[in-house]
Order: structure tokens, then sequence, then C-alpha cells
């Protein structure tokens, strides 16, 4: 079996134990995911990633030891090859900022059902990120709250950037990293890594500091 055929490998992370143990049920009903783990706390959730090196984790937000949060930061710093999905009650701006800032790709509340569940955790492996409606809604009005750097309007933008580009070309040359970028516009690390690659083509920039001097030049900073 190639790894393009076999089941994606998750772990599934709720202190509830009849929460956790219906999402593992009913994951486990798909042809398609396999769940290798379980865990009811943010600790015990890190042990078991460790041991079974799944592809993605659902991880609950609100748990003791070690809450949603610091796990996704402590998942993407010791196992950055997988994708932490949080499942969630809890949507409103700061738990869902903190979350992503700490490097989780995809956010969903628990209202999902099991294939749009298993539709994120597939994407979110793939490096993509999905969020639940209601969660785009709270970051939509959180970005309008603060300020969020807009690319000029108005006019066309130079060789050929699109919105999306000049937005991250904007963020460079401000000095933000890869990382920061992914926090501000809540994008995964890897659709930022791709947009600067088509910055840098269009742009003709070597480096991050030919791509400042052309957003300065192009008043893009």
């Amino acid at each position: 079996m190639t790894p393009a055929e076999r089941p994606l490998r998750v772990v599934v992370a709720d202190d509830q134990a009849a929460v956790r143990e219906g999402l593992v049920l009913m994951l486990d009903l798909l042809p398609d995911i396999e769940v290798v783990g379980s865990a009811s706390d943010g600790r015990e959730a890190l042990a078991v990633v460790a041991e079974h090196r799944p592809d993605a984790i659902l991880l609950d937000l609100h748990m003791p030891v070690m809450d949603g949060t610091e796990t996704t930061r402590r998942l993407t710093a010791e196992h950055p090859e997988v994708a932490v999905v949080v499942l969630t009650t809890y949507a409103d701006d700061r738990s869902v900022l903190d979350t992503l800032r700490a490097g989780a790709r995809s956010y969903l509340t628990k209202d999902a059902d099991r294939r749009h569940i298993a539709r994120t955790l597939h994407s979110a492996a793939a490096g993509l990120t999905v969020l639940d409606p209601q969660v785009q809604a709270t970051l939509l009005a959180a970005a309008d709250a603060g300020g969020r750097p807009e690319p000029p309007r108005g006019r066309d933008l130079p060789d050929g950037l699109t919105r999306r580009e000049a937005e991250i070309l904007t963020l460079i040359a401000r000095g933000r990293n890869n990382a920061e970028i992914a926090g501000e516009l809540f994008l995964s690390a890897n659709t930022v890594k791709t947009h600067i690659n088509r910055i840098f083509a269009k742009t003709g920039s070597r480096d991050r500091s030919a791509a400042a001097l052309y957003a300065r030049q192009h008043n893009l900073d």
C-alpha cells in the first residue's frame, strides 16, 4: 500500500471520556482514517503522539494538566510533521488567535459532522488550513478591530502580484518571519512559503532583503 492509499493515522485528545470515545468510534468507521491513539489531557497527548507518530491530531482546546494551546505549541516544536486540528466548543477571538499562532493548522467547532472533520484532518495533513465558518467570522471581526495591513487599493499591483501576495510582501518589508506572517494572516506555514516563492519570482527578488527593497520602491511597505 502506497502512502497515498493508506488511511490517515490520527490521535484524538479530549478530556471528556464520552466525547473522546465517541470521536474515536465515529472516525474509526471511516475507511480513510485510522485512530492510532487517544488522550485525556495535553501531556498525555504529547506522549501518545511521540509513541505513534500520527499524521494528525484532533485536539480539544480546554483540557486539564496542559491546555490545547500549550499542547499545540509543544507539538509544533517537537513534532512539526503532525498536523494539529482543534475541535472545540469555543470560538472566541482570543482562543482562536492564540491556538493558530501556536501552530494549529485548522480550527473546528464541535457541531462539525464526521465527514467535515475527516476532510479537515486530510487537508491539514496535506498542509492546508480549514476554518469553521463561525471561526472565520470571529477572525474577520478581530482583523477589522486590529487593523491588519492592507495593500494599496484603487490601482493595479505591479508585476502581476495578487492582493494576498502584496499583503505578505508588506509584512516581509516590516520584518516579519514566515511563522509570524502565518499567524497574522491565519495561513499555514506551507502556504506562506508558497506565496513567498511566487513573490520572489514575480519581483525578481533573490532574498527577503531584496523583496523588502522592492516593497519600499513600490510603496507596498
